[in-house]
C-alpha cells in the first residue's frame, strides 16, 4: 500500500541529522526544536515589531506586516522536520514560495517591471499566475524545490546591488554587507549539510541544517529593513528614511529598523 502523505518519513528528502535519536516523536530534533524554531518564530516578528515604532516608520502600511508570510514558513518548517512527512515537505517549501510571491507582488520596485507590465495590478497577476504554475510543478519533483527556491536569492542579491549603486548612505551599504554575510554563511551551511553529510556524520556533527535556520533568519533580520528603506525611496520620495539599530550601534548583534526624518530625498 502507498504510504500516507502525512506519514512519518514519507518525504522525498531527509537531512543529515539522525532521525529519532533524541525523541520518539520528533524525527530531527535539532532541526525542529530550540534555536532552529525560535529563529523564525521570534526573530522575524521581533524585526517587524520594532519597525512599528514609530508607526510611520514602515512607509506603506503593508510593510509593517512582513512577519505575516514569515510565520507560516517557520511553523511548516517545524512540522516538516518533526515528521519528515511528504505533506510537511510540500508545506515547508510552498510556504517559502508563497512568501516570496507576496514579497515580489507588493514590494518589487516598479522601475524593474518588465516592459510589457505597466501597473502594479498587472504585475500582481503575473506573479500570481507564475506562483500558481510553480506550485503545481512543485508536486512533480519536490526534491528540486529547495534548490530552485535558493536560486531566487541570487536575483534578490542582484536587485540589492542595483539599488546600492544609486545610494551613497554608508549605513545602508553596511547593512547590505551584513545581510550578505549572514546569507553566505546560511547557504554554506545548507550546501554542507546536503552535499557533505557523510563527512559530518563521520565526525558526529550533522547539525548544519539547523545552523541554516538560524543564519537565514539573521539574514532576513537585515533584509526586511533594506526592503522597507528602498520601498520608502520609491513610494514616499519626499521622506528621508534612516537606518537605526536597537538596542545600540555598538552591540555585535542588533535589530535594525527605520526612522523617518524631515522630508528629503536621499538616494
Amino acid at each position: 500500500t502507498m504510504p500516507s502523505i502525512f506519514s512519518y518519513q514519507s518525504a522525498e528528502v531527509d537531512w543529515c541529522e539522525g532521525n529519532f535519536e533524541r525523541s520518539a516523536v520528533i524525527a530531527e530534533y535539532y532541526n525542529t526544536d530550540g534555536t532552529s524554531l525560535l529563529s523564525f518564530l521570534l526573530l522575524a516578528p521581533l524585526n517587524s515589531l520594532v519597525l512599528e515604532e514609530p508607526p510611520r516608520a514602515c512607509g506603506r502600511m503593508e510593510l509593517c506586516h512582513l512577519k505575516v508570510p514569515l510565520l507560516p514558513a517557520g511553523v511548516f518548517s517545524t512540522y516538516f522536520h518533526m515528521t519528515l512527512s511528504y505533506m510537511g515537505q510540500l508545506l515547508d517549501e510552498l510556504s517559502i514560495l508563497w512568501s516570496l510571491a507576496v514579497a515580489y507582488s507588493f514590494w518589487y520596485p516598479q522601475v524593474y517591471f518588465p516592459k510589457c507590465i505597466k501597473t502594479r495590478k498587472h504585475f500582481l497577476w503575473l506573479t500570481g499566475t507564475t506562483t500558481v504554475i510553480s506550485t503545481l510543478l512543485s508536486f512533480i519533483k519536490p526534491t528540486l524545490n529547495a534548490y530552485a527556491l535558493n536560486c531566487i536569492a541570487f536575483h534578490l542579491l542582484y536587485l540589492t546591488w542595483r539599488e546600492l549603486k544609486k545610494c551613497n548612505d554608508k549605513r545602508v551599504h553596511r547593512m547590505a554587507a551584513v545581510m550578505v554575510m549572514w546569507w553566505a554563511l546560511a547557504i554554506t551551511s545548507w550546501i554542507s549539510d546536503r552535499w557533505l553529510c557523510g563527512l559530518w556524520q563521520a565526525i558526529n556533527f550533522p547539525y548544519f541544517h539547523s545552523f541554516w535556520h538560524v543564519l537565514i533568519a539573521m539574514s532576513l533580520l537585515y533584509c526586511c529593513p533594506l526592503v522597507i528603506y528602498f520601498d520608502i525611496h520609491y513610494e514616499m520620495p519626499s521622506i528621508k528614511p534612516k537606518l537605526e539599530y536597537w538596542p545600540s550601534d555598538s552591540w555585535p548583534v542588533v535589530v535594525p529598523y527605520i526612522t523617518l526624518e524631515e522630508p528629503h530625498k536621499q538616494c
